[in-house]
């Protein structure tokens, strides 16, 4: 007779739970489609602070503009994490010019520096082009035949990903360490197709690694447009001469800080579950999908759960990470405070892929971690978020998951992002309010769902 009575509490109270977490669910999205300030706070980021490249002064405004929103909101906690951050400058505006090609003489092109290069100086540089597709080509290619040369890394995204993260992630490692890889066998510069899945004029920033055992030697990226005109006029013309002038400088390390806002665990104080974005950007545009929208809607994930009076077991942290784009200095300061103090952390959620439609999240965690995030699909599909898929995370975070956390990511609809990754064009107006908000409220969902179901 027990046994019958508890199988019955169990067929009534299932779906009850599930029923819950529907409604609160369903809470979450409403207040942020009805009074989600995620886009008012990212007008104000960017059309008052604007850039924000790690060491700047912006990004010191942005440090202060985060502590004091979080504040405002009521936080119970807003603190600040120092770390030492890279100060990299642009300087003047770069410049570059293929020079005598033989069917269309010469031609100003569209480029700009990569981040933490090296400048060219006022005189800038000027050698034969060398296209090249592969790293492993330079090796193949020789020394004899780079030496005293610019080399052209052109290999483009391949266009057939659905996901452009996996285009993105199958030509990046021309731009990342391209430079140094050329300086090995002698180049003395470096021009990198832009990281975008469109063709246009506007050239992509994005950092570059120097490896300290060879020499420094300045890289920019070109725009796609003016790329593939060089890969053209190389088909005919070997001794294609290029010019390129770049200003920038590597400055000596500054102060900077993580800004976090915490809502304090009832029942498990000790044990957090956090989500973020990277609170630096590059110097051009206005850093607002990448990563202006992440900072803001984490900010807002937090102000949805104090709105709607939800008391979180776990202490739940809205961490505004400095650094990202060209150390990651912010990410590994936190997790190693996060260790230092002995602070379990269940989860972290990353959103720095763009604020548009959120689709899913992907993730990486235990067999268990990832068994329970996968049993959350059917919460989100009615709210058109069907992707659910590891391994996942993001840049931030990633060092969290050795401590035991299970890393997410929010994914949203990737096919626009790399339009403006990186570039003059990633400002504010290109945001969609709708879409912003909506992926502040499934990251709430999100951490309502582990707060209360767990791993």
């Amino acid at each position: 007779m027990r046994l019958l009575h508890l199988l019955l509490i169990s067929i009534i109270t299932i779906p009850c739970y599930a029923q819950n977490h529907e409604t609160t669910i369903r809470a979450v999205f409403d207040e942020a489609l009805e009074n989600g300030d995620s886009y008012s706070m990212l007008e104000d980021l960017c059309l008052n602070i604007g850039h924000r490249l790690s060491g700047s002064p912006q990004a010191a405004l942005a440090v202060e503009w985060s502590k004091r929103k979080m504040i405002d909101y009521g936080f119970d906690t807003v603190f600040l994490q120092p770390v030492m951050v890279p100060h990299w400058i642009r300087g003047k505006e770069e410049k570059a010019k293929i020079l005598n090609a033989k069917t269309i003489g010469s031609k100003e092109v569209n480029v700009i520096a990569l981040g933490n290069s090296i400048g060219t100086g006022e005189n800038g540089i000027t050698g034969k082009l060398l296209e090249i597709k592969e790293i492993s080509d330079l090796e193949k290619i020789g020394k004899k035949n780079i030496e005293g040369k610019i080399v052209y890394f052109s290999r483009p995204f391949d266009q057939k990903h659905i996901r452009t993260f996996k285009a993105y992630g199958g030509a990046v490692d021309q731009r990342v360490f391209g430079p140094s890889e050329a300086a090995k066998y002698g180049a003395i510069g470096v021009v990198v197709r832009s990281m975008s899945s469109i063709q246009d004029d506007v050239p992509h920033t994005g950092t570059l690694r120097y490896k300290e055992e060879y020499p420094k030697i300045p890289a920019v990226a070109i725009s796609t447009n003016d790329g593939d005109l060089l890969s053209k006029l190389l088909i005919d013309d070997k001794d294609l001469d290029f010019y390129f002038e770049t200003h920038c400088e590597m400055l000596p390390d500054v102060l900077s800080h993580n800004v976090i806002g915490e809502i304090k665990g009832t029942e498990k104080p000790n044990e957090y579950i956090i989500v973020g974005g990277h609170l630096d950007s590059w110097d051009v545009g206005h850093g607002a999908h990448d990563d202006g929208a992440g900072c803001v809607q984490s900010i807002e994930a937090l102000r949805i759960i104090k709105s709607l009076e939800i008391k979180p077991k776990h202490s739940i942290r809205a961490v505004m990470f400095m650094n990202e784009e060209n150390g990651l200095r912010g990410g590994i300061k936190y997790a190693e405070l996060a260790l230092e103090n002995n602070e379990k952390h269940v989860a972290a959620i990353e959103s720095d892929a763009g604020g548009f439609s959120p689709k899913g999240f992907s993730y990486s965690g235990t067999e268990s971690q990832i068994e329970k995030l996968n049993s959350y699909k059917n919460y989100f599909e009615p709210y058109y978020m069907f992707n659910f898929s590891s391994p996942g995370g993001g840049a931030d975070i990633g060092a969290l998951k050795n401590q035991g956390a299970a890393v997410i990511g929010l994914s949203p609809d990737s096919q626009r992002y790399f339009d403006l990754h990186h570039t003059t064009s990633d400002t504010f107006d290109k945001v969609n309010k709708r879409e912003l908000e909506l992926g502040a409220a499934a990251m709430a969902s999100l951490i309502y769902l582990i707060d209360n179901e767990g791993f």
